[in-house]
């Protein structure tokens, strides 16, 4: 007797199951303006953080002022 073949599928992730559900809720342009959006907010977060760190070396090199 022989074993049934054993097929290994891939349980999608999370990721990919929402990318499935999007591509079939929204327009190609839909999709690529979320994502350009995103990516915006991303940069925008990380320029504020470097922003934040910047004028936290400043404010540390700068020597204090007594009156």
């Amino acid at each position: 007797m022989q074993a049934a073949p054993v097929r290994a599928t891939a349980i999608p992730s999370v990721t990919d199951a929402l990318r499935a559900v999007e591509s079939i809720l929204m327009s190609s342009g839909q999709r690529t303006a979320r994502r350009n959006a995103w990516t915006s907010v991303l940069d925008d977060r990380r320029r504020a953080k470097d922003r934040a760190e910047a004028l936290r070396v400043l404010e540390e090199a700068m020597p204090t002022r007594t009156s």
